[in-house]
């Protein structure tokens, strides 16, 4: 009896001491900082600062602060002398600045009036650094009421080129709806040679083109109605011509003619580079971009690029590069075996600097590499970037100086470097300084319960796939998360990559111990053409059914709530969601879908033409609305979005409906495709409390 009662008080004390002990042990994995909250994703002091930068020579550039004032700097002092002050900026309530080359003038740009996703209206206005002056400025060219207009000098009368210009039929030297958003990506279409000597230009005819009309409600009694010049499926494209004009003699125009091989077909003008006042050169491509021409005028020779599988580039080619004295450019097109390479045309001696993701096998990074090129030889590759930081930097990016002997480095870690090459024959580049370390949003994050974000391959067929998981804090793998897919999955594009970012996501995870996992199937991106172009006449195909894969692929991790798996993305990443849960797959309970493509005939993008008359059936969402009765969706719009129209959600709440499909919708009034002001945040908020009800 005494041996028990002595064996139970020390069971006793033991038991005490293993619960004090298993106390301090669970308080210690108890992570005491704050979340990354959903207001903290709309805090704007909460992001990373970049640091814009704008060469003057091979050694100064321009900094604007974010006091308003802009400052000089030698690359050899880290003081800089204040080259335009707030004040003077504030005379005219300038946005944004150009500078002279002699840098006795600055052009301001004021009254800032968005038109499309590029395009805008402003005025300018010239500021004299002398006299401390600011006029209204005479450009040398512009665009007025769609016509063309030049001055051969700057103190030379100005002359009017064209004559035909009318809104929506004839354009001069800007591009038409379709060429901003799908060509150019830029809001104009002129381009000077190289003295100054002859403006090239192009005129784009929509008088054939069919419009799309969609209505403005504003602020009036009745709704106003914008009309664009928009070719959809199976519709005539806009005509388009170049110009080259004599700026001594207006009446001295010259055609760019069309290559034989395109002109008596549809075709685009796709990029113009003048190479000499004597040389220009320009690509052309069909209609369904799978063929470009680059054609050199006043030089012997072209040189046609064809793929045999899908789009040549990303899309559309990529403008080539030349030196100055227009001896030799360089190219980036696909090798046999469809991944882009540097193509250099000509034997000139020089240094080559260019971006890749080659690096580790890693697609999602981006690096900085250095080449020698020795006529018809050339040296090793030389990575300038790769083991800088490695651990952290692994998204970079560099701009260099006029003569490429300093460059500034954008790292993804959140900072930014300036770095200098000693000897034009090293490869190496010291760091001058740090220009931007982001120390303060650093030292904020510190205290706040960030997620992880990982890496990983899956493999789909043949193709070793790329995907990437925003985990929460304290991941234990023991439970069960909910698991948001966050897809775009267009053509060319990657979701994983090694970017920093604080996003939407991020908050989801922090906040709500939701896992976000995003998916670069077939069809994607920087991986080679064969897997880009997987989708090439089969959009709704493989880039859904990878979404679905990979969804299951992460579920078989062990530590996802096969319950609760939801999808969302914007505008292709909306069709993609809208086509997966219409796939009847069982894997999702919800997703959420903004600005989607619901049939292909209503969209105008060309270079998914071939898939609409392919596949128009098998691509659309409206054929899949009697599989929405097993999920729960949120359909979101903007009424005024002029790229995916607001006729896109119509459709699929009209085939919703006919299946008697309950559904959650929110549009959008006066707003377009990017959603932005006041509705950015508003969406946000409302995707959050969306997807926090279907995983309650």
């Amino acid at each position: 009896f005494i041996f028990l009662l002595f064996f139970c008080v020390l069971f006793l004390q033991l038991y005490t001491i293993a619960n004090v002990c298993m106390y301090v042990i669970l308080e210690k994995k108890v992570d005491s900082r704050r979340t990354f909250t959903l207001q903290d994703y709309f805090n704007s002091s909460i992001k990373a600062r970049s640091y814009n930068l704008l060469w003057l020579s091979d050694g100064e550039y321009l900094h604007k602060t974010q006091e308003g004032a802009v400052l000089l700097f030698n690359v050899s002092s880290e003081k800089g002398q204040e080259f335009l002050s707030r004040q003077t900026f504030d005379q005219v309530e300038a946005f944004d600045y150009m500078v002279s080359a002699d840098r006795q003038f600055v052009c301001f740009l004021s009254n800032y009036s968005k038109i499309w996703r590029h395009s805008f209206t402003a005025s300018y206005s010239i500021y004299n650094q002398e006299t401390g002056c600011v006029h209204a400025a005479e450009p040398r060219a512009f665009v007025w009421k769609y016509n063309v207009y030049v001055k051969a000098s700057p103190n030379s009368p100005l002359q009017q080129v064209t004559t035909d210009g009318q809104m929506n039929v004839i354009l001069n030297g800007i591009p038409d709806w379709v060429y901003e958003e799908e060509m150019f990506s830029s809001n104009y279409a002129l381009w000077w040679s190289p003295t100054g000597k002859y403006l090239a230009f192009a005129k784009f005819n929509d008088t054939n083109v069919h419009t799309i009309e969609y209505p403005w409600y504003g602020e009036g009694q009745y709704p106003e109605t914008i009309y664009i010049p928009y070719p959809k499926s199976g519709t005539p494209n806009p005509t388009v011509r170049l110009l080259v004009v004599d700026t001594a003699n207006v009446s001295n125009i010259t055609e760019v003619v069309v290559p034989s091989a395109l002109r008596a077909r549809d075709h685009y003008l796709s990029t113009v580079t003048w190479v000499t006042d004597e040389r220009i050169a320009v690509q052309w491509q069909n209609r369904t971009q799978s063929y470009v021409i680059l054609q050199m005028y006043e030089l012997e020779g072209e040189r046609n690029l064809m793929s045999q599988t899908g789009w040549v580039g990303r899309f559309s080619p990529i403008e080539p590069v030349f030196r100055p004295d227009g001896s030799s450019y360089y190219l980036i097109m696909s090798d046999a075996k469809g991944f882009k390479h540097l193509h250099h045309i000509s034997e000139v001696s020089h240094f080559e600097y260019y971006e890749s993701n080659e690096h580790n096998g890693q697609p999602g990074q981006r690096n900085v590499y250095k080449i020698s090129i020795e006529g018809s030889n050339y040296s090793q590759r030389v990575c300038l970037t790769c083991t800088l930081m490695e651990d952290r930097c692994k998204y970079n990016s560099a701009y260099f100086s006029h003569d490429g002997t300093y460059y500034r480095m954008g790292c993804s870690d959140l900072k930014v470097y300036i770095l200098r090459e000693e000897q034009v024959s090293s490869f190496f580049f010291p760091e001058v300084r740090v220009l931007e370390d982001n120390t303060n949003l650093d030292s904020i994050l510190q205290g706040i319960a960030m997620p992880t974000v990982t890496h990983g391959t899956l493999k789909i067929g043949e193709f070793e796939l790329w995907y990437q998981m925003t985990l929460p804090p304290n991941l234990d793998k023991s439970k069960k998360y909910p698991l948001l897919i966050d897809v775009y999955a267009g053509p060319c594009s990657q979701k994983s990559d090694f970017r920093f970012q604080t996003s939407w996501s991020t908050y989801l995870a922090s906040t709500e111990n939701i896992i976000v996992a995003s998916f670069d199937g077939r069809g994607s991106g920087f991986q080679g053409d064969d897997i880009m172009h997987a989708i090439y006449r089969h959009l709704g195909t493989y880039e859904v059914e990878d979404q679905i894969t990979a969804a299951r692929h992460l579920i078989d991790l062990g530590y996802i709530d096969k319950n609760k798996i939801a999808i969302w993305g914007w505008s292709y990443g909306g069709y993609v969601t809208s086509m997966v849960l219409g796939a009847g797959s069982g894997v999702f309970k919800c997703g959420m879908a903004v600005a989607p493509v619901s049939k292909w005939e209503y969209y105008g993008m060309d270079k998914f033409k071939s898939t609409c008359i392919a596949h128009q059936t098998n691509s659309t969402v409206t054929s899949r609305a009697k599989n929405f009765k097993s999920v729960q969706y949120l359909l979101v719009h903007g009424t005024a979005d002029d790229n995916v129209h607001f006729q896109q959600a119509a459709q699929i709440s009209k085939a919703l409906v006919d299946q008697q499909i309950d559904f959650d919708s929110m549009w959008y009034t006066d707003k377009d495709h990017g959603l932005g002001g006041s509705a950015n945040q508003h969406v946000y908020t409302h995707l959050s409390h969306f997807l926090k009800d279907c995983f309650a």
